[in-house]
């Protein structure tokens, strides 16, 4: 696996086209500026490569030299720390646990639902309402800090934000009532990173 690895000479990205996580670390790459190749995997028919690489055969999978890195957070985590500037997480060691247990929620509260809804067998209306509902409940925090609980972007902000821009094809309208929720989404999807990021099958999301 590792000879595999170094045939590589740049960072390589192991990507969904309209997989959310793998978008999450798109998002983090281009905030970075970072150069990497992009492999677009077609998850139906994963390529031998992500199969020698990562034994859960999933994307998305990052090669940088001879490490070999899978599951969302800890290749965002590592971009970070590897490329320092801009920051996405606090240097304080407490304001860090705080990130890292909101991403944990953001996964366990809001992308436990993601995973009903794109799956035929579990997308009901009740699943819509509850992300729904979730959402416009956090709405008013934005009102507080330009972004999600904070003053500067960050890895809270890469999380949720591919989320947001999926909800027209989750079949989710926000309401008028989550006016500072719908304001912050906006103002993301206008960063260049943001649209640097996105894949021909994630802009077909919004059309």
């Amino acid at each position: 696996m590792a000879q595999m690895a170094n045939r590589r000479l740049a960072m390589t990205l192991f990507s969904g086209n309209v997989c959310p996580y793998s978008h999450m670390v798109r998002i983090v790459l281009a905030e970075k500026g970072i150069n990497y190749d992009i492999h677009n995997v077609d998850l139906g028919n994963t390529p031998e490569d992500l199969k020698d690489l990562n034994p859960y055969n999933e994307v998305p999978t990052l090669v940088d030299r001879d490490l070999v890195l899978f599951e969302h957070q800890v290749i965002m985590e590592y971009l970070d720390e590897r490329f320092p500037h801009p920051p996405l997480m606090p240097v304080d060691p407490v304001a860090r646990a705080r990130n890292r247990m909101m991403l944990h929620r953001i996964g366990r509260d809001w992308y436990r639902l993601v995973h009903q809804l794109t799956n035929p067998g579990t997308a009901s209306d009740a699943v819509r309402k509850e992300l729904r509902d979730s959402l416009m409940s956090i709405s008013p925090i934005f009102d507080q800090k330009p972004f999600f609980l904070g003053d500067e972007f960050s890895l809270i902000d890469c999380s949720v934000i591919p989320l947001l821009w999926r909800l027209p094809s989750y079949g989710i309208e926000l309401p008028a009532a989550a006016k500072p929720l719908i304001n912050y989404a906006e103002r993301m999807f206008e960063r260049d990173s943001f649209k640097q990021s996105l894949t021909e099958g994630e802009k077909e999301l919004k059309e």
